[in-house]
């Protein structure tokens, strides 16, 4: 597994040269940032020599003509590559910026491009760790889903004895390695899951992101499962290790999806597939005149309803976008599409849902709870999805 390695500025920074060796040692391949405090304190060639790898300490560095591109965007491609940022020491400055963020260096831009998960080993002062600001920025990164391995109490590099030394190298790599135990908990599954939009032509000529879907994906491959993602058009990148199937109308996306299903334990409808459709286009273009037009639209095939028929002892996960009565919608369409959890959203709310990176669901369960998930990226989202998942099917075993 892929690891990339963050290093803020300050005296622990050394220790994360023996993080990089702990990890390597649990079978990780690592990849180290520097922020441009940390080199002051340890030089990018310690790094370098440890992992075999390219340091990275700036996020414009030095490039012939035919690399600049590649340069320009590599903290995108870091976060594509690695499954887990682990940032040891992480100062009080980066807490206030991924809090926040702010982005003006190669780690805190490439922590805004990245969707896995996030460990953070803080090192400061011990007036720091007990600021209210800090406490609010940890706050706030914990609810994102963040592992914070707590610092340790001692005599700090100022004189001050408490809290706030930088955990052993040893006590990160293993939480790091707990974090991906614990996560594989989808081996063995397969798992079907249908995300963007569909799109029903009216000729031969002629708003779902997808972003939930392909998170929900991205996760379950991280926890171990073998994902089929089965997509309308987007425009997202591919993920890598995942078998990925693009359609575009809602005929096609029914027809791979009951082609997979045999093979699926798991099921999870994220897509908003159209409603309706011209069931039988011209094949020629329609010419625009002055005179009004009227088509006549057939209701698209119900999906989630058709694989509620069939699920036998699957788990089907379907979603529900509403305006209204929020939760009593998802409650029924629970009930009648034979789903065993409904991800029920408010696509009136501005800023979450639909194209947005971020969301705020509430997950109705086959077991008659509700489970709010406050507003998230939608990697968090997934994740909670798949925990409360994991639950729900332990509970309907144990009471079979």
């Amino acid at each position: 597994m892929n690891v990339a390695l963050g290093v803020g500025g300050g005296i622990a920074a050394y220790k994360s040269a023996e993080l990089a060796r702990a990890l390597m040692e649990r079978g990780f391949a690592v990849e180290v940032m520097l922020t441009r405090a940390a080199e002051e304190f340890i030089r990018p060639l310690t790094f370098a020599a440890l992992t075999g790898r390219k340091v990275l300490t700036n996020l414009f560095s030095a490039a012939s003509a035919e690399d600049t591109l590649s340069s320009a965007i590599e903290h995108i491609r870091v976060a594509q590559e690695n499954e887990i940022l682990v940032v040891a020491q992480a100062t009080a400055d980066l807490f206030a910026k991924f809090a926040h963020g702010l982005a003006d260096d190669i780690l805190t831009t490439m922590y805004l491009a990245f969707t896995g998960h996030v460990v953070l080993a803080p090192a400061m002062n011990t007036n720091m760790w007990n600021h209210a600001a800090t406490r609010e920025n940890l706050r706030v990164l914990r609810e994102r889903g963040h592992l914070i391995v707590e610092p340790g109490d001692g005599e700090l590099a100022c004189g001050m004895i408490g809290p706030g030394r930088l955990a052993e190298p040893a006590v990160i790599a293993a939480a790091v390695a707990d974090l991906v135990a614990s996560r594989r908990d989808l081996e063995g599954e397969t798992i079907l899951v249908t995300a963007g939009p569909t799109q029903e032509p009216l000729d031969p000529v002629r708003r779902s992101s997808g972003k939930m879907g392909f998170a929900l994906a991205e996760e379950a491959a991280a926890r171990g499962a073998r994902v089929v993602l089965i997509s309308g058009p987007v425009n997202l990148p591919q993920p890598r290790g995942i078998e990925v199937i693009y359609v575009q109308t809602a005929n096609e996306m029914r027809k791979v999806v009951m082609d997979h299903l045999d093979k699926a334990t798991v099921i999870i409808k994220a897509a908003a597939v159209a409603d309706y459709h011209r069931s039988n286009p011209p094949k020629q273009k329609v010419k625009k005149t002055a005179a009004r037009m009227s088509i006549e639209l057939d209701p698209t095939p119900d999906i989630l309803a058709e694989v509620g028929k069939k699920k036998g002892d699957r788990m089907l996960i379907g979603f529900a976008a509403e305006t209204e009565n929020l939760i009593e919608e998802a409650r029924r369409k629970l009930e009648s599409k034979n789903c065993d959890m409904v991800v029920a959203n408010l696509v009136s709310q501005e800023g979450i849902g639909f194209e947005s990176d971020e969301n705020e669901v509430v997950l109705v369960l086959r077991a008659g709870q509700t489970v709010p998930v406050r507003r998230a990226a939608k990697r968090v989202i997934a994740q909670r999805i798949f925990d409360e998942m994991i639950k729900l099917r332990l509970a309907l075993h144990a009471s079979q």
